[in-house]
């Protein structure tokens, strides 16, 4: 196995893998209003064989005020069994485009305790692109339990933000925009301020893949790198609300990153309050 076929499935193997059993396959897009798509009703007019809906907005923590606030593992596991998915199967998760909040629901998975998971590299965009079936019957689910093994470690609070934009204990890359960081775009959601955390360095989705993969180990590094995160020492991701920093995670990761946190709150969190440091412009 190389390295890219731990995070990643062609669209090729989950062709010949379709009928395997112990997969499950997971439709988890989500799109921004400026994207222009619905992903639920994409998902009812055509998926791939097999694929049960991942919602982004219904699987979250229902006492949270946050949008995509992470559930606890019990509620979780209601879920994952309500999709038919088992902590043991192998779960292949896909979106839109390839690399967008598939990541999210990839990183969600293994932070549960999941052990084999993979990104469908081109997303259904791909797929399709290739002539490969769709569907719009809906996909039996049959009964199953989830068996969480939650990893809290991989998961950074409001509190420990605090503290690492206080002492610098860890490095911060923000996946937004680079206007959205800089504070000269506004935020999409009302009442957030515009700009970033003190110390954070500008790590833009858009800058480390392409096509629906991730650039290439050596681009992918120097990406990072020219973004001034140092790749030996400890990295928290953030972004607006903690989708698509899992896009940076699976991104070091997949460079051997062994220290790669997600900030679950985000910046909906950070700018959305009055008592957290902001700054705008360049890093």
């Amino acid at each position: 196995m190389t390295d890219k076929d731990a995070f990643f499935v062609t669209t090729d193997w989950l062709a010949e893998h379709l009928n395997d059993p112990g997969l499950s396959v997971v439709d988890a897009s989500w799109y921004l209003p400026a994207q222009g798509r619905d992903a639920r009703a994409e998902y009812e007019a055509g998926h791939i064989p097999r694929a049960v809906f991942f919602d982004h907005d219904l699987v979250v923590d229902p006492d949270s005020n946050l949008p995509h606030a992470l559930p606890s593992p019990r509620t979780f596991a209601t879920f994952a069994a309500s999709m038919g998915i088992s902590a043991s199967d192998t779960i292949v998760v896909y979106d839109g485009p390839g690399l967008f909040s598939s990541a999210r629901a990839w990183w969600m998975f293994r932070v549960m305790g999941a052990k084999t998971v993979r990104i469908l590299e081109g997303g259904i965009d791909r797929w399709k692109a290739e002539g490969r079936f769709v569907t719009a019957k809906p996909t039996k689910v049959a009964s199953c339990l989830f068996e969480t093994d939650f990893d809290e470690g991989r998961v950074a609070t409001l509190d420990e933000m605090r503290r690492i934009v206080e002492q610098g204990t860890s490095q911060i890359a923000d996946a937004r925009s680079p206007g959205r960081f800089a504070g000269s775009e506004p935020e999409p959601r009302q009442g957030v301020r515009s700009g970033h955390m003190p110390g954070a360095r500008n790590v833009p989705i858009a800058s480390v893949a392409e096509n629906g993969a991730l650039l290439p180990p050596a681009a992918l590094r120097q990406t990072f790198e020219a973004a001034g995160i140092d790749l030996s020492q400890p990295v928290v991701t953030s972004c607006g609300s903690g989708v698509t920093a899992a896009v940076l995670v699976l991104a070091l990761e997949s460079l051997g990153h062994a220290d790669a946190r997600l900030y679950d709150g985000s910046w909906t969190e950070w700018g959305g309050r009055d008592d957290t440091p902001v700054e705008t412009g360049a890093p």
